[in-house]
């Protein structure tokens, strides 16, 4: 037994395929319905914590539990008293353990190449393998401490798993735009309404830091108390190119070119001023997440449509789409590649809509796109169209 436990210690990882219990000691009769024939244990991540999953197998029922790497293999050394076999496969491994009426072991436990298994024999299913972020997870990032994300000892803490992850879904983005963005010249990037700049801080940690690129990031929030703690991180964290500012988006003539622009949740027409100043940049990557998309809501009135506007919460969502349709149709027309992506899962907040815009100069302005004649449908007048058009 203590071979098994010694065994079960270095399988029992997220390495692990699955383990198949079974053979009953004890004779199981046809009437039986309640006995376990067999048992399947298998690794499952859940909210970041690695956990084996057991399944029992009776004649016409399973029962399913999520155990610890120590309670599972307790459980594991229980049942080979009372099973005949256990069979076990995972990434590089083949394991078989067969019990006698005595309860003496023979184990018999062999690597395997890797490239030699089957696809299916070494895949496992995603939300059991723990996912591969762009920022290291368990390495120390000053600014994740600062801002509450991780422990100073280099571990997320448990409250702030959906930050860190909408942190590295966010950089995953960043990384897909990279070739857009100028290669012989510093890199401008505008960040407007910052916030506590978690965004801000990652976006520069991971292109300059770790890519060494050169660029500059400028974080803009109305919020001084805000600005002014960030300023004084970025100081302590010796960031010379990231820079915040007290300011107002439709204001804001600091720079003469910008190469792509940042506007998470600005509120309402608040990022129809961050988009209209991005394509008066010419800005090679716009990504923006609306939020609180009211224009529209106060607005539409089109008897077609009555049957979704009378309910407030189906008018509201109806108004929100149809926002960030009418954008995303108003930056094809200025020459911009647009995207209309998930940002985050549903299950952590409604407003999970990003826009990705990549401008392309060789893109021809199009004949007809019907979006005239779906705004006039709609009956709204758009910011963002009256700030495109204006001299």
């Amino acid at each position: 037994m203590d071979r098994l436990k010694k065994l079960l210690d270095e399988i029992l990882t997220e390495e692990l395929d699955q383990i198949t219990i079974s053979g009953p000691k004890k004779k199981i009769g046809d009437g039986d319905e309640h006995a376990i024939r067999k048992v399947r244990i298998r690794p499952v991540l859940i909210k970041d914590q690695l956990l084996f999953q057991e399944q029992q197998y009776t004649k016409k029922q399973v029962f399913h539990s999520n155990l610890s790497k120590e309670r599972a293999a307790d459980a594991i050394m229980e049942m080979m008293t009372q099973y005949k076999q256990l069979q076990a496969s995972g990434l590089g491994f083949e394991t078989g353990v067969l019990a006698g009426k005595k309860n003496n072991l023979t184990i018999k436990h062999k690597t395997v190449d890797v490239a030699a298994k089957k696809p299916h024999d070494n895949k496992q299913l995603a939300h059991n393998r723990e996912k591969e972020y762009i920022l290291p997870k368990d390495e120390l990032i000053p600014f994740l401490v600062d801002l509450g994300v991780q422990s100073k000892d280099g571990k997320i803490i448990a409250g702030k798993y959906d930050k860190f992850r909408q942190i590295n879904r966010f950089l995953e983005f960043i990384r897909d735009v990279l070739p857009q963005l100028p290669k012989d010249r510093k890199i401008t990037i505008l960040d407007f309404g910052c916030g506590k700049s978690y965004l801000t801080f990652a976006m520069y940690y991971y292109l300059r830091v770790m890519n060494r690129l050169d660029v500059e990031i400028i974080g803009l929030d109305l919020k001084d108390t805000v600005i002014e703690k960030c300023n004084r991180l970025k100081d302590v964290y010796g960031y010379q190119d990231l820079h915040f500012l007290v300011g107002d988006i439709g204001q804001y003539e600091g720079k003469e070119q910008v190469d792509m622009v940042v506007t998470l949740h600005a509120c309402d027409t608040a990022t129809d001023y961050a988009l209209a100043k991005a394509v008066k940049w010419n800005a090679k990557v716009i990504l923006s997440v609306p939020c609180c998309q009211h224009e529209f809501n106060g607005q539409m009135e089109q008897d077609l449509l009555k049957p979704v506007l009378k309910y407030g919460l189906l008018k509201e969502r109806t108004a929100a789409l149809m926002t960030d349709a009418v954008r995303a149709g108003l930056l094809e027309r200025a020459g911009y590649d647009v995207q209309v992506l998930e940002f985050i899962d549903m299950e952590h907040t409604p407003k999970n809509i990003l826009l990705r815009c990549v401008k392309n100069q060789q893109m021809k302005p199009k004949q007809k796109d019907n979006l005239d004649d779906f705004i006039a449908f709609l009956g709204v007048e758009s910011t963002l169209e009256r700030l495109l058009t204006e001299k």
